[in-house]
């Protein structure tokens, strides 16, 4: 008896809803802060976020307002988001037809590569 791999059609990231895209559950949690407790307890939330470095959303006027990170979340985003931004540069590079062969590319580089 053979079984066939379950396939699924392709379906946008940003189109998905959180339970389709298997989103952790950390963030269905995510600690929540009032900006006033913010105001008087800013170095006991930082103290705690620097050690479980779980992102924790502050709300004012009961809707979000910002997120807070750690230094170190903060950095590891901005890395993947440049890396992203990257791929999407070539990308449509390659959609536009703004390609180079190896060899052209090693001709115009060549002075380099010496």
């Amino acid at each position: 008896m053979k079984f066939a791999p379950k396939v699924m059609p392709f379906v946008h990231p940003l189109k998905l809803s959180l339970a389709e895209a298997n989103v952790s559950l950390k963030y269905h949690l995510m600690k929540t802060e009032l900006v006033t407790t913010l105001k008087r307890e800013a170095t006991k939330i930082i103290a705690g976020l620097q050690q479980d470095r779980n992102p924790i959303l502050i709300t004012q006027h009961g809707k979000p307002a910002a997120y807070l990170l750690d230094v170190a979340t903060f950095d590891a985003l901005n890395r993947r988001l440049t890396v992203l931004e990257s791929l999407a540069m070539g990308e449509q590079a390659i959609r536009e037809g703004r390609v180079t062969s190896h060899a052209q590319a090693k001709k115009r580089f060549s002075r380099w590569l010496k």
